[in-house]
């Protein structure tokens, strides 16, 4: 079975021609619990995402801040594996008919066997995956397992990207490209600030790929700044921080259904 890469990018082609910014959610599989993750990637699809980004939980991030930390190691104690992930995308997918990519650091897909993860994903109606700390130079052999299955392969690009280094990872990258709105890790801002702008007009110099970014977004008024020049608005703290203060699980889906409302309505308010 081929992955979901072409539903992909007609959901991001379907949003420029409503004249909007699509909205890219994210929530780690297996929080609260697998059957609380699956549920709550439903409730931010029905609230308004086009797009769901579900996180495979690591002991050890480099991109992700105190926020998604917790909720991973909630994750990581209830024993989420690699098969809840998968089940968390098909679940989603076929309920929402919407793209589902996973977003994951390398080493659990390299000892998973990327053959063994791409196929799983692909049947599992996944769309492809994002990938922040592997090298474009080392990525070879995963594009092409990727690119077999139907996958988009998204590289993130931050604002201390050289132009020279932005050009050799769009020339490869499939989907979107995820661009970080400023130097850190994941965490709701006071400001998303100019750098993402300079960031996005840099990279679009480089691609005809859609550019969407993430870092710091997490209210309707900064989706509606970010969606002023970005094709897409990607928010994770912010959803994950709904569920993590919600009185219980219930409550939490309610919080992550009207706060994936609001955004929908920013990001069309460009």
């Amino acid at each position: 079975m081929s992955g979901n890469i072409q539903l992909l990018s007609d959901t991001l082609a379907a949003a420029k021609s409503e004249n909007r910014a699509a909205l890219i959610a994210y929530l780690p599989a297996g929080f609260p619990t697998v059957d609380g993750g699956i549920e709550a990637v439903k409730a931010a699809f029905d609230g308004g995402a086009d797009v769901v980004e579900v996180g495979l939980p690591h002991s050890d991030p480099v991109l992700d801040g105190p926020v998604i930390q917790t909720a991973d190691d909630i994750a990581l104690r209830g024993g989420v594996k690699i098969a809840d992930v998968m089940r968390t995308v098909r679940e989603a997918y076929e309920a929402s008919g919407k793209p589902v990519l996973v977003m994951t650091y390398w080493n659990p897909i390299d000892r998973y066997g990327i053959e063994r993860f791409t196929t799983e994903l692909a049947e599992a109606g996944g769309a492809g995956c994002i990938l922040p700390d592997l090298p474009v130079q080392e990525s070879a052999v995963w594009r092409e397992h990727a690119a077999k299955h139907g996958l988009a392969t998204v590289f993130v690009v931050a604002p201390s990207s050289k132009d020279e280094r932005l050009a050799k990872i769009t020339a490869v990258g499939s989907g979107f490209v995820y661009a970080a709105s400023l130097m850190g890790v994941t965490g709701t801002r006071v400001s998303v600030g100019a750098q993402a702008q300079d960031l996005v007009r840099r990279t679009r110099a480089t691609t005809a790929m859609p550019v969407c970014v993430g870092l710091g977004v997490s209210n309707a008024e900064q989706a509606a700044e970010v969606a002023g020049f970005a094709d897409g608005v990607i928010v994770g703290s912010a959803f994950v921080k709904r569920m993590l203060d919600a009185p219980d699980e219930a409550a939490g889906l309610v919080a992550v259904r009207e706060l994936a409302g609001e955004l929908a309505q920013g990001v069309r308010k460009r």
